[in-house]
Formats: structure tokens, C-alpha cells, sequence
């Protein structure tokens, strides 16, 4: 894989992520990871991090 298919796969996955953080937001979904109830406020931080990665990798191609 070189290095532009590379960083377009994970701008996409990044931007797939923050995608469902942002709807699980707005929709109020719950997420549940090996019996721990993730909190609400962690998707904001995850919403910001995920977008940044994303729009970071669109810069870089």
C-alpha cells in the first residue's frame, strides 16, 4: 500500500468514526464496552479528535 492510499483509507475511517460519535450525540445512542457504560460526554472529545485526524489526513493528500 503506498502512502496515499493509505492516508485516504484513514482520513475515511477517521471520518467514519467521527461521523457515528457525532449521530451517537444527536441521538442520544448508548454504547456499552465490555459492560462498562461509556458516558455521553466521551463522544465530544472522540468527535473532536476523530474530526481532526480526518480532516488532517484530507490536508496531507
Amino acid at each position: 500500500m503506498n502512502q496515499k492510499t493509505f492516508v485516504l483509507t484513514a482520513g475515511v475511517v477517521f471520518s467514519l468514526v467521527a461521523v457515528l460519535h457525532a449521530l451517537r450525540l444527536l441521538l442520544g445512542w448508548d454504547a456499552i464496552i465490555g459492560g462498562w457504560h461509556v458516558p455521553m460526554w466521551f463522544s465530544w472529545p472522540a468527535l473532536a479528535l476523530a474530526g481532526y485526524l480526518a480532516f488532517t489526513a484530507f490536508k496531507v493528500k
